[in-house]
């Protein structure tokens, strides 16, 4: 069985169970109009699969220096959250969807700064060249998707966000921290995705 047969399989067996889903971040009031956002999930096809993470430059305004998922809000011209992830993942990484077979999208994600992102999980064959935006990414990287997915490995943080006690997650890869809605989105991928082992 191929990554994409295993990974489309579990994605539909975990979309048939209820697990405790992380709905968003914790926020002192509701946004009214979120924007709609999707990112990708490149899960790239190796001996042991991985996941590509982009990390933010330390120069932008909004999460600077974060690690991330390639991806952002949903334009017009987009037809689905799905061509928003692909198109997005082409021009911050230079990913060609030629090399990306969707499996399909998992739990929206509702983030503090009003998006409301729509995970979109593909599987990547081997050989792609990245080519990351400079304006948009400063650094890309491969984690074990094994080692991401462990709820082990998703540590529950504390720390005071606009004058209250926030709750995240924390997943260190290396010298790596995934945090925030990214480490959110694979705690709840994790809950949705049992591979076949």
């Amino acid at each position: 069985m191929t990554l994409a047969e295993r990974l489309r399989e579990a994605l539909e067996r975990g979309h048939r169970s209820t697990p405790e889903i992380l709905p968003g971040d914790a926020f002192e009031e509701e946004v009214a109009d979120r924007t709609p956002a999707a990112v990708l999930i490149p899960i790239v096809d190796r001996a042991e699969p991985t996941i590509i993470f982009t990390e933010r430059p330390k120069t932008m305004r909004k999460h600077p220096g974060q690690v991330s998922f390639p991806g952002g809000r949903i334009d017009p011209d987009d037809a689905d959250p799905v061509a928003a992830a692909l198109r997005e993942a082409e021009e911050e990484i230079g990913l060609d969807r030629a090399y990306v077979e969707v499996i399909g999208t998992t739990d929206r994600y509702r983030t503090v700064t009003g998006f409301e992102v729509t995970p979109v999980v593909a599987a990547v064959r081997p050989g792609f060249t990245l080519r990351p935006q400079p304006g948009e990414v400063a650094d890309l990287f491969e984690a074990p998707l094994h080692f991401v997915l462990d709820p082990a490995r998703q540590v529950v943080r504390t720390a005071q966000w606009r004058g209250r006690e926030r709750t995240y997650y924390e997943i260190l890869w290396e010298d790596r921290r995934i945090w925030g809605a990214t480490a959110a989105m694979l705690v709840n991928l994790s809950r949705r995705l049992e591979l076949a082992r």
